[in-house]
């Protein structure tokens, strides 16, 4: 079935801050199928806009959802800002809390890039000095067999010293 333009957006402003409906409400108060509704939500998502995938409250938004929010704002000022929430039913604090956590997030994956690299460089300087340790036994090794054959030879040709 075809729907106009107009009703697809006016189901999907039902699915956006801040009514916040859940798909199944809203397919059932529209007499829509969920599935075509998870597809328009879908699409509208796929062009930029803001619709929360999992939850009604903000907090419950998906991270993607949240980093969405925080780009959208990251340029407006404190009076644009408190539009922004007052459309979506969000308040700043939770778009600078977001804010917050998504810089943070930065950090932590730098953090663990560091981590990673010192521990490579560990496992690269372990592995040098095992390499070195096998180097210095397999000498070892070789000079206790070069001996022992010599010791083998000698016997042979001088006799084993206990005929003596």
């Amino acid at each position: 079935m075809q729907y106009a333009e107009e009703r697809k957006e006016a189901v999907l402003a039902k699915l956006m801050p801040p009514h916040n409906r859940t798909v199944a409400d809203v397919a059932r108060e529209e007499g829509i199928s969920t599935a075509t509704l998870y597809n328009w939500r879908k699409e509208a998502r796929e062009q930029g806009r803001l619709l929360p995938e999992h939850s009604s409250e903000p907090e419950g938004w998906s991270a993607r959802d949240k980093f969405n929010a925080v780009l959208e704002t990251a340029s407006l000022s404190e009076s644009e800002l408190a539009e922004y929430c007052r459309q979506r039913g969000l308040y700043p604090e939770q778009i600078r809390r977001w804010r917050n956590a998504c810089e943070g997030a930065n950090d932590q994956a730098d953090a663990a890039e560091r981590q990673h690299r010192q521990a490579v460089k560990a496992e690269r300087a372990r592995s040098r000095e095992l390499e070195r340790e096998l180097k210095r036994k397999e000498a070892a090794l070789a000079e206790t067999a070069a001996l022992l054959t010599l010791r083998k030879k000698a016997d042979a040709i001088w006799g084993d010293g206990e005929d003596a």
